[in-house]
């Protein structure tokens, strides 16, 4: 048996290739949701015409893998701080949020947000930064495009930060 979890962590598709490597996750799939739009392409979203987040939904066995491991896996991920924004990408479409699919997984997402606050939330000197993730009642689930599904997968890497070129 698989739970449905679905997150917005900036660009899905680093966030898809980090959840991929988690041991009980069973399958993924990269995507919108959270937006106005119904069936949006990826070039109305990164036109900022429909509200959408880039998400990933994540099947996972919760006999392998709980729910709190992947909200773990999910802080450590990104920065969820930032407000429409992850490294470059700039934008509502890579805001940090946690759709949630039933009231245990809203209330333990709520749990875990307020417990992570105040030790996710430094800065490097030392000040208080505000978690900003939306926690929100899951709504449709838009499949993006073909080829974004495993995306770095097909273009054998393992991230998408850039790989230094030894000179």
């Amino acid at each position: 048996m698989t739970e449905t979890t679905t997150w917005a962590a900036g660009c899905f598709w680093g966030i898809e290739a980090a959840f991929r490597r988690l041991d009980g996750v069973t399958s993924t799939r990269v995507g919108y949701t959270g937006g106005t739009t119904s069936n949006p392409t990826y070039r109305q979203v990164c036109g900022k015409r429909t509200g959408h987040a880039e998400a990933v939904e994540v099947q996972h066995d919760p006999e392998l893998i709980s729910y709190q491991e992947l909200l773990e896996a999910f802080w450590a991920m990104h920065d969820p701080t930032t407000r429409n924004r992850q490294g470059f990408d700039i934008g509502s479409q890579y805001r940090s949020a946690i759709y949630t699919h039933s009231p245990e997984q809203q209330q333990a997402a709520e749990r875990s947000r307020d417990e992570h606050g105040t030790e996710l939330g430094r800065t490097l000197l030392g000040r208080q930064r505000r978690i900003v993730t939306e926690i929100v009642p899951a709504e449709h689930f838009w499949p993006a495009e073909e080829y974004h599904q495993r995306y770095l997968e097909k273009q054998g890497r393992a991230s998408c930060v850039p790989a230094l070129r030894a000179s």
